[in-house]
Parts: C-alpha cells; sequence; structure tokens
C-alpha cells in the first residue's frame, strides 16, 4: 500500500520522531548483579580497587569522566555523590573521604542507560499548558510517547511542538538530555486500598481492622500506626502476616514523583518504579480531564504497568506535568490494556473506553477513575481488517456530532490498521456511525521495524477543524497525520447511522 491511497481527506506530514540511542539516564550500577547467576555483589572488592588509587589517579580519572560524560547528563555530580551514599555502608572510614574519591566510587557504581535505543512509539496529545508567544489560530501541544531502551524496558517520554490555524505541524527540537525525578512523600485513598483488597479475595476481618483506623486521605506514618496496631493483635488474628505483606505492597504500587523546575518539559523521563511496572511503563493514553468540580483541567493518563509476567492498568495524573502521581486501577473494566478516559463526566461519572476482553471496544465508568465497573460492548470485530482484534487508539475527542473515537484494529498477518467510530454525547454507550474503510494502514516505507506492519496511536488531539494524529509506525518511531474533521464526521454521521450496540452498528455498515 502506499500513501496515495489514504482517504483524500487524510494527510501524513513529514514530521517523524526517530529514536535517539544517545538518549540515556545514569543509573545505579552493581557489579556482578547484571549477571543472573552471579550469585551476588562484587561490590566489596570493586570498593576496595577505587580506595587503593592514587589521588592522582583519582583526579585523572574523574577530568576523564567529566569530558565524556557531563554533556549527557544534567547534575552528573549530584547522580555521583547519590550512588555513593547507597554503597557507602562498603567503604571503610566513609565520612573521611575527600569528595573526589566519593565522586569516583559514585561513578563506578553508576552506568548510563539507553532510554530509547530501540523505539520512539505510540503517541498521545494534548494541549500544552503554555499557550503564550504564539502566532493567531496556533496550537502549542504536548506528546507523550513510548520510548523502548535497553531490556525492552518502556519509560514515558515527553514532546513538544505547534499546529498551525492551516494544519501544519511543527515539531520542537528534542532535547540533548534527560531528567528523572524524585520521589515525594505519597498520599494514600483509602477507597484505593478497598478496590485492591476486594479484588485481592480472602477473609476481610484484619483488612477490615486496618482500613477503620485511616481516614478517607492518609499519610505513610498512618498506615505504619494502624499496620502497627494489627501486629500488636498478632496472637489473636490469623491473617496478620498476610494482611501487612498485601497492605505493603498496595502502598508500595503509588507513588508521587516531582521534576526538576528548572527542566525542559521535553526532557522529562518517568521510567518504572513500582515492582507492578518494573519491566516497562507502556502506551499512556494522556487525556486533559475536565472533572467538573470547579478544580479546572488536570492531565490524566492510563497506561499499561509491566512486571515481566503480568499487564496492569494504571493510572497517572498531574496539573502541571511537574508533578505526577501514580496509582493502580481495579474493576472488571480496568483488565488487560487499553482504559481510555473521556476528557469530561457525563451524568456524574467518569467514563473510559475498556478492551477487558482483549478483542472489542467497550465503555465502563467510574466515581473516582481508580475503580471501573462492568464495561458495556459497543464494537465487536467483524471487517476483514478487523477480524482478530479491536481496541482504541486513545480517549474520545468531544464534537457536535458525537464522542469521536479512534480505533486499531489488527487482521490478518498481524496488520494494524486505524479505523474511527462515532458515540452518542449523552450516552456513549450508543454508536453513532462507524468508518467502513480503515483511516491509516501502514504504507510501504512505514511497513518495516521492530514490530512490522503496524500504525498506532494512543490518543489524538482536536484544533481548529483538523484532527492531528500521531501513530507509531511499526513499533520503532513515530509520525504525525492531519485529518479534515468535516470530511471524517461526515462519512461517520451520515443519514441511518444511529444505532445501539454492536449488531446495529453492522446493519448500518452493511447498508452503505
Amino acid at each position: 500500500m502506499s500513501a496515495s491511497e489514504d482517504p483524500p481527506w487524510v494527510h501524513r506530514t513529514d514530521v517523524v520522531l526517530s529514536p535517539d540511542p544517545r538518549r540515556v539516564v545514569a543509573a545505579l550500577f552493581l557489579p556482578g548483579q547484571e549477571l543472573a547467576a552471579s550469585g551476588g555483589s562484587r561490590s566489596g572488592g570493586v570498593v576496595e580497587r577505587v580506595l587503593a588509587l592514587t589521588d592522582e589517579q583519582v583526579d585523572t580519572q574523574l577530568a576523564e569522566l567529566e569530558t565524556l560524560f557531563s554533556s549527557r547528563h544534567r547534575d552528573l555530580h549530584v547522580t555521583w555523590e547519590r550512588h555513593f551514599e547507597l554503597v557507602r555502608h562498603r567503604v571503610p572510614r566513609g565520612g573521611l573521604l575527600s569528595a573526589p574519591r566519593r565522586r569516583l566510587l559514585g561513578a563506578t557504581f553508576t552506568q548510563e542507560v539507553s532510554i530509547e535505543g530501540a523505539a520512539l512509539m505510540n503517541p498521545s496529545m494534548v494541549p500544552h499548558p503554555d499557550q503564550t508567544g504564539l502566532p493567531p489560530g496556533a496550537l502549542r501541544f504536548v506528546m507523550s510517547v513510548r520510548a523502548v531502551g535497553e531490556g525492552h524496558r518502556s519509560s514515558i517520554e515527553l514532546r513538544t511542538g505547534v499546529v498551525d490555524v492551516d494544519g501544519t505541524v511543527r515539531a520542537d527540537v528534542p532535547p540533548a538530555v534527560a531528567v528523572l525525578p524524585t520521589e515525594l512523600a505519597t498520599g494514600y485513598a483509602r477507597t484505593a486500598f478497598e478496590h485492591a483488597l476486594d479484588e485481592l479475595g480472602g477473609d476481610r476481618a484484619d483488612s477490615d481492622f486496618v482500613l477503620d483506623a485511616l481516614p478517607q486521605r492518609f499519610t505513610r506514618a498512618e498506615l505504619d500506626g494502624a499496620l502497627g496496631r494489627l501486629r500488636a493483635e498478632r496472637l489473636t488474628r490469623a491473617t496478620t502476616s498476610r494482611t501487612v505483606e498485601r497492605f505493603e505492597a498496595i502502598a508500595a504500587s503509588s507513588y508521587t514523583v516531582r521534576f526538576p523546575l528548572d527542566s525542559a518539559l521535553q526532557e522529562r523521563v518517568l521510567t518504572p518504579r513500582a515492582a507492578a511496572e518494573s519491566r516497562g511503563m507502556e502506551d499512556v493514553r494522556l487525556v486533559q480531564l475536565d472533572a467538573g468540580d470547579g478544580s479546572g483541567p488536570q492531565y490524566v493518563g492510563t497506561y499499561t504497568g509491566y512486571d515481566g509476567r503480568h499487564v496492569r492498568v494504571r493510572l497517572l495524573r498531574t496539573e502541571d506535568l511537574t508533578t505526577f502521581s501514580i496509582s493502580p486501577t481495579s474493576g472488571p473494566g480496568a483488565q488487560d490494556k487499553g482504559l481510555a478516559v473521556f476528557p469530561r463526566r457525563i451524568d456524574g461519572s467518569y467514563v473510559a473506553l475498556s478492551r477487558s476482553d482483549r478483542e472489542s471496544n467497550a465503555v465502563c465508568r467510574s466515581s473516582d477513575l481508580l475503580h471501573w465497573e462492568a464495561p458495556v460492548q459497543v464494537q465487536v470485530p467483524r471487517r476483514p481488517w478487523e477480524v482478530v482484534q479491536l481496541g482504541n487508539c486513545g480517549s474520545p475527542i468531544e464534537t457536535e456530532a458525537g464522542w469521536l473515537v479512534l480505533t486499531h484494529g489488527v487482521g490478518p498477518m498481524r496488520r494494524y490498521s486505524i479505523g474511527a467510530l462515532l458515540l452518542d454525547l449523552d450516552d456513549p454507550t450508543v454508536v453513532r456511525g462507524v468508518l467502513d474503510r480503515p483511516l491509516l494502514t501502514a504504507y510501504e516505507a512505514e511497513r518495516s521495524g521492530y514490530v512490522p506492519n503496524v500504525v498506532y496511536s494512543c490518543g489524538a488531539m482536536l484544533h481548529a477543524r483538523w484532527l492531528v494524529l500521531p501513530y507509531g509506525c511499526s513499533d520503532t518511531r513515530t509520525r504525525i497525520a492531519t485529518v479534515d474533521l468535516d470530511a471524517l464526521l461526515g462519512e461517520l454521521a451520515g443519514p441511518g447511522r444511529a444505532r445501539t450496540g454492536p449488531a446495529a452498528v453492522e446493519k448500518a455498515s452493511r447498508r452503505t
């Protein structure tokens, strides 16, 4: 297939974001532990050898390291000092060491990790919080991208750019360095623990004892106090140890991080921290959400946490793209992957697209963004280009004709295509229209990559009468297309399209 076979109202721009193997972060390195069968760390011996170096050798090594690595990192000395503190317990007379030797020890226990050496893909796009200094009719955007690096470990990166009033897209020059956040004290929601404990099942007597001692919002100190009271009664409570383990695991699954205020938005990278996402943070579906409570818009994103065996839907929230809070989700609507939150409440509830059965599109509701109720199916795979499975390509976009949903379909030879669906504004379980042909399919120049024949998006953005659609190409790089909104709605919202449920949609499809 060539790009010339696209619908005439779809334009693939020249904007291409490719993975840059020079983009790295500085991470802790413990010699020996990088080998699966090593039997333990060799850190003690490494420390002894660094301590045996002369002052001149230390100074020479530091000068060389600064020349080679300082341009690739922010505040590399701070990282070295932090890593030294992590191995200080192995250092005799650690507090008496000179600053250069401490830094060299820290550098010895530091490694560079590629965060996007393999791929930069599966983007979502939202309006930037800063719209100053733009020409009339232009809109600045923020785009999340899934960066895949060493060990196929995925992180979340950000990119920025501008869309002009005529639909011209310009991406900003990507940053030279990557900046990691620092972890803050985390506040917890009791409802999140209640939902998680419900899913785990079993006797709830000891869990309820702990929950009853906690307010609706609580701190780590308050949780420790409640768990301490449970431990004090362990002789008369049968599941104390298991209950403590469960609370600790649930608490560890939530965290809050903050980026330095002087870091550029494009420099910021979210890397896995919790056990539930230890092997990757994948495919964030970012949306600007109006909660309808007067708090103003915030950015909400659902993503797939992967621990090497299981996938879990996780939720990130931020008001300023500087401080991010991460939480687990639960409920039948949040199973598998691909949850995508609507940009506003409907009838007082949060609403999301779900693919909990792994192959069809559905709609589910929540009172708190954390627990998602049973989904209502709205579209099943029937067309040739979607016979394997369907899913969404990000949060719905509100238009005067209905909720515009971009979908992905997988067909023979595991070929991905992007389609579209139109849902009723008041009742999104009502389908108003479906696109009978793919909006985008990988053409020849996009077919080859880490996973061939894939076009995939995690969220588009509306500007003027343009749908700005970023998409991943064969799980390797990212491109951006623009779509004439009026032409797309014309195909979706034709006469006689309004029906309820997948069967009625298919009838409407066959009539056209």
